[in-house]
């Protein structure tokens, strides 16, 4: 492996790990009120079913393209496209379940502290 490489690789190790630390510290904020809790539930309930439906028409049409590509470009081609499709679909999904997960957070920080603390929670969480 070339220094290149190694900075590539590294630079991914650390966004993942900065990710990590972010959601943990977004996660510890408080959620507010039963009635904040309720309403933040049936949002994220939502959000998970669409996401579901959304993914699973996704990766149906992701198979077709791969199953394509093998026999067009190759199979290299198409393991390429498979692995970056998931890692697109990964960082969507988890990117989209922390945001959701963030709003009542940023909402209980306006209401409790003040929109300061409100904007860098949303900020941190892509809200």
């Amino acid at each position: 492996m070339n220094n290149l490489e190694i900075i590539v690789i590294l630079s991914g190790v650390i966004a993942i790990l900065y990710g990590i630390i972010n959601i943990r510290s977004l996660m510890s904020v408080g959620t507010g009120t039963d009635k904040m809790r309720e309403i933040a539930e049936a949002i994220q309930e939502g959000a998970a079913a669409y996401l579901n439906r959304q993914y699973t028409t996704v990766s149906i049409v992701g198979l077709i393209v791969a199953i394509i590509l093998v026999f067009t470009l190759g199979l290299l081609s198409a393991i390429g496209f498979a692995i970056g499709a998931i890692c697109s679909g990964l960082a969507g999904y988890v990117g989209m379940n922390v945001s959701v997960r963030a709003n009542v957070r940023t909402a209980h920080q306006a209401s409790s502290t003040g929109m300061a603390e409100a904007h860098s929670v949303a900020f941190k969480s892509g809200s």
